[in-house]
């Protein structure tokens, strides 16, 4: 009977434990079915959701480049840092490294980590457009929670010199003035997307499909010439220090094409260095800057005249007594100049020779002829805060008629100046301007007669004589036409008779026009102020350089005046 007991329980005991086995194996068998076949979508997802990432490939954004193919700005690969405060885990050692290789405080680090943790953030940058070589040193320290992300930099090759044209982009690539703000599209180009599979330390190990190809932005290729663009910011900046000027601007025009050789502006900045705030130093005052032009303008004001047939080249006006009442005001010279042909009117610049000009001529022939070469219009090249100026059609009465002779009462930028003395240096002709290089020459509009203009660029030329405003703007071995002009500058209370608007605007050479050339000197403190004395002499260094880079064959020295 005992031993029937103990054999009853060894048997027992034996199947339990067989029972026991049996219901192991199939939980097992059933856990997997579970794994394999119900839950695979499930467990799938949730294996890849923590390996494989969709992730974002940046565009290579194109490049500027000046006229024969010199960059101006260029994009390089850059990395930025940044954390999961969640998974942060450091050592001190790490730590000090890693506050070293980005120059942040360890208690910046250590602030920002538990800061951000208790806001339950996943992802914050630590660190913007580091170097590969920096970024590599970051990745060796492989600290839990610390990622790269590979980025696009700007580079700008020239930095102030073309800072203006060109502009700037922010920390995403994304243009913020110049060009590459109004460009922006078509440098960008598209980024891409793509799948890849990381380790737990976030770390991309292998590429697992694209989604979209990035494609990268269009190359921009400037009508800047990178050698006259360096002369003409060499000589304003001169030209700003000599005289005092609060700022001063250039532009250098191809007076064939209408393309914009050079454009330069002081003060400058340097685009490589993102500036924190904005300031007028961004400002492109070439486009933006609105002045009355004063003097410049009695080219037109003589033009205006021929082109009534009534004057000729050789006409004289009397300005005696060198001065006159118009309506309630006076108009007048610094003396009495007496009886002055039409070339020694603009040589000697002389404010009452132009308005009884302009005041025996028909009240809108003036402001015709001035709409018509684009005063008071959009140039529509592009730039952000490009001004239209100002050009009140037909002043009401007397006086605003005179004072327009002479260059009161509109407002112009220095590129629509150039762009108006383009139409004499072309013949003519009026063509659009162009910040790129163009392949073939633009088809003008005929604004002027040929012969009033070849009649203009033989008075003009006269301005550079010995004995005219401009005799500085003369450049050896080659003949220049030209004018200067000194504005008062507006303030709260009317005209503040001690400060000024100098410039000169100047074509060369005058037997087959080049180059258009201007100068804007705004309210220089110096000693000097006349466009004469100061601006002129800039125009001359850079319109011989200019003229040389180009190999333009000298036209020699017209001895005369007509």
């Amino acid at each position: 009977m005992k031993t029937d007991s103990k054999s009853y329980f060894i048997a027992w005991r034996f199947y339990w434990v067989l029972f026991l086995i049996v219901l192991a194996a199939v939980g097992l068998t059933w856990r997997i079915f579970e794994l394999t076949v119900l839950n695979q979508h499930f467990l799938r997802k949730q294996g890849d959701e923590r390996v494989i990432r969709l992730v974002n490939t940046p565009a290579f954004r194109g490049m500027m480049v000046d006229r024969n193919g010199f960059p101006l700005a260029v994009s390089t690969l850059v990395y930025s840092v940044w954390m999961n405060p969640q998974e942060f885990i450091v050592s001190d050692e790490d730590l000090s490294d890693l506050s070293r290789l980005l120059n942040i405080k360890s208690s910046e680090i250590t602030f920002m980590v538990h800061r951000y943790q208790k806001q339950k953030r996943e992802f914050v940058y630590l660190k913007r457009a580091l170097s590969p070589e920096v970024a590599n040193q970051i990745k060796l320290l492989a600290i839990p929670g610390v990622y790269l992300q590979k980025e696009y930099h700007r580079y700008y090759p020239e930095g102030e010199v073309t800072a203006h044209v060109v502009g700037f982009t922010n920390v995403d690539d994304r243009g913020q003035e110049g060009l590459e703000l109004s460009y922006n599209e078509w440098l960008a180009g598209e980024p891409g997307k793509k799948w890849v599979i990381k380790d737990r330390l976030g770390r991309e190990i292998a590429d697992v499909q694209n989604v979209n190809e990035q494609k990268p932005g269009h190359d921009l290729v400037l009508s800047i010439d990178r050698r006259i663009q360096y002369l003409a910011y060499r000589e304003l900046l001169n030209g700003v220090a000599q005289s005092q000027a609060r700022s001063g601007s250039v532009i250098v025009l191809d007076a064939k094409t209408g393309e914009i050789l050079a454009m330069v502006n002081q003060p400058s900045f340097n685009p490589n260095n993102r500036p924190a705030r904005m300031s007028d130093r961004l400002r492109n005052r070439a486009v933006t800057d609105l002045f009355e032009p004063g003097s410049v303008i009695k080219a037109f004001t003589e033009a205006s005249a021929l082109e009534t047939g009534f004057y000729k080249p050789d006409s004289f006006i009397n300005t005696s007594p060198g001065w006159m009442r118009v309506g309630h005001h006076v108009v007048k010279d610094e003396k009495n100049n007496g009886v002055l042909s039409m070339a020694q009117i603009l040589q000697i610049s002389s404010n009452m020779g132009a308005a009884k000009i302009a005041l025996s001529l028909p009240p809108d022939q003036l402001w015709s002829l001035l709409h018509r070469v684009g005063f008071g219009e959009a140039l529509n090249i592009g730039f952000p805060g490009e001004q239209n100026g100002v050009l009140v059609k037909q002043p009401a009465g007397s006086f605003p008629l005179a004072t327009l002779s002479f260059g009161y009462g509109l407002s112009v930028t220095a590129l629509q100046l150039a762009h108006a003395y383009a139409v004499l240096a072309n013949n003519g002709m009026k063509v659009p301007l162009s910040i790129l290089r163009l392949d073939h020459p633009p088809v003008g509009e005929r604004v002027m007669d040929a012969k009033t203009v070849q009649q203009m660029l033989l008075l003009l030329e006269a301005v550079t004589f010995k004995g005219g405003t401009a005799h500085a703007a003369s450049v050896p071995g080659y003949r220049v036409a030209g004018k200067t002009g000194t504005a008062w500058l507006m303030g709260a209370k009317g005209y503040q008779k001690n400060r000024f608007n100098s410039s000169f605007v100047g074509i060369a050479p005058v037997s087959d026009p080049r180059l258009i050339i201007v100068v804007v000197l705004h309210d220089p403190q110096g000693k000097q102020h006349q466009g004469g004395e100061i601006s002129a002499p800039v125009f001359e260094r850079i319109m011989e350089g200019s003229l040389r880079i180009l190999n333009v064959p000298p036209d020699g020295v017209l001895q005369t005046v007509g």
